[in-house]
């Protein structure tokens, strides 16, 4: 079978709710080719049956479900691991299967990557780009972390968003260090911009989930983008 053009990692904590939305939402709006790779963690996470069965029912050829296999085996980061080490695919942009992000500006995301950058991050603090709902402190954090941090040198606005593609290539050199949850995503954009990776951005609209909870812990991973701010502060 030809190699897809990308790989769309979809980390799941159950998401049974959501997770055919999503699926179909990918299906509607990503016109170039594509791998899909959902991540779970536990066996009886219902989410499993749910993407086990739409694969049947849908005769599925480019959606694949694998269990985490990273490290203790459990939580997003280890998950976005297990999918990078999965895909066929030299290109991997990370989706979350509430609904949330953005899906329309995957094209153009990659035509970007095309023309010779590494990542791509998706902003909602840059003229475009929105934030609906979510938590307020959450949301205030992440803009004043973002921004600052934009005129601080690191060249997007939003290193704190999941939603980025990657050239899978930048992790032979990138090692994800972070422990927490989504401290990860703003772990490895200030190693890349460290390493002078070409890192640009689009703006898109960020959407709070309608169905589930909300897996974010904000006061206990507080202080792991903390570290990572620092991290940038005295290295750049």
């Amino acid at each position: 079978m030809k190699i897809p053009n990308l790989s769309i990692i979809i980390p799941v904590y159950f998401e049974d709710k959501n997770i055919i939305s999503e699926l179909e939402e990918i299906r509607k709006k990503v016109q170039i080719s594509y791998e899909i790779i959902v991540v779970y963690d536990l066996d009886e996470d219902p989410t499993f049956k749910v993407v086990k069965d739409h694969i049947r029912k849908t005769r599925s050829k480019n959606i694949f479900i694998k269990k985490n296999n990273v490290g203790s085996k459990r939580g997003v980061i280890n998950a976005v691991k297990t999918g990078i080490n999965y895909s066929k695919t030299k290109i991997v942009v990370v989706s979350m299967a509430d609904l949330s992000d953005d899906l329309d500006k995957v094209d153009k995301m990659k035509k970007i990557i095309d023309e010779g950058y590494d990542i791509v991050c998706a902003s909602r603090y840059i003229r475009g780009g929105r934030q609906i709902g979510g938590p307020f402190l959450k949301g205030l954090f992440s803009r004043l972390a973002g921004v600052s941090a934009f005129y601080l040198g690191l060249p997007t606005h939003d290193p704190t968003n999941a939603f980025k593609m990657f050239k899978k290539s930048i992790f032979n050199k990138i090692k994800i260090e972070s422990d927490g949850g989504f401290e990860y995503n703003l772990e490895i954009i200030v190693k890349a911009h460290r390493l002078d990776y070409k890192i640009a951005e689009v703006p898109a609209t960020w959407k709070d989930r309608t169905e589930g909870k909300s897996k974010f812990k904000l006061l206990k991973w507080l202080p792991k983008y903390l570290r990572w701010y620092w991290y940038f502060i005295i290295n750049r």
